[in-house]
């Protein structure tokens, strides 16, 4: 697939490691220059030195905790600062529990914990959006792609509401921004192989979802979401914005 990507400059969040990790691949291998984000600077280098060898455009990596006060503003500043402009902006960062919650979430569940997963999930984002945005705006492209989650809760978890919240906010700004050539779309990853899912996944249970409940039969991997991450980042898809698509291998069970 060509999407004409070649001299694109984009930021992405959350790339050490698993989807954003891949999403980082595929567009430095398209010719993008990426700022690359996460907490774990040593990972982001290790990033760095897969692209390069493997013939990509050598991202630059820039280390920042998210949880930490005024943390999108910091990077929306560096990305300026070395990019010039953003063209593309994916917000990969997030996750689906904290690490030391239960898989089954009960409904009284500390405050203070759903309030983290709100402020990683949906508030960071949303800052790092505006913080970006107007730019975009002024020169009349950006594509901004946000990796959220389904919308059919298995249980109670902390991490629904916020990414539920995603797709309503998005929906909104999309049809406040396209008069712009800005479109803003959402990707539902289904079980897509990260240091996330291996660590709350044990190797029977992926196999009974693969086999009862992935019709296409396997775990995705991160490099299935970066392919759509760079169409949606290009001319090719500018009809399209304010959706949430699947990627889940059928996962997903409702056709609506």
């Amino acid at each position: 697939m060509n999407c004409n990507l070649k001299g694109k400059r984009a930021v992405i969040t959350g790339a050490s490691n698993g989807i954003g990790n891949g999403i980082a691949k595929v567009l430095a291998n398209l010719g993008v220059l990426c700022l690359i984000s996460a907490r774990r600077s040593e990972l982001l280098e290790k990033t760095k030195e897969e692209i390069e060898r493997n013939g990509g455009i050598a991202p630059i990596p820039f280390a920042v905790d998210l949880f930490e006060q005024g943390a999108p503003k910091k990077l929306a500043q560096k990305a300026l600062e070395v990019l010039g402009e953003v063209d593309i902006l994916v917000n990969s960062a997030g996750r689906s529990k904290a690490p030391a919650a239960p898989r089954n979430t009960p409904f009284n569940h500390p405050s203070e914990l759903w309030e983290k997963e709100l402020h990683l999930n949906y508030v960071v984002l949303r800052e790092l959006t505006f913080l970006l945005l107007p730019q975009m705006q002024k020169q009349k492209y950006g594509r901004i792609i946000n990796i959220t989650g389904k919308s059919e809760p298995e249980k109670l978890g902390t991490a629904n509401p916020p990414k539920a919240a995603v797709h309503a906010w998005a929906k909104g700004l999309s049809r406040m921004i396209a008069q712009d050539g800005v479109t803003i779309n959402q990707i539902s990853p289904g079980k897509i192989i990260s240091e996330q899912i291996l660590a709350n996944y044990s190797a029977v249970e992926r196999q009974k979802y693969e086999s009862e409940d992935i019709p296409l039969g396997y775990f995705g991997f991160p490099e299935d979401i970066g392919n759509l991450v760079a169409f949606l980042s290009s001319s090719q898809a500018e009809y399209i914005t304010g959706t949430v698509i699947p990627v889940d291998g059928g996962f997903r069970k409702f056709a609506f």
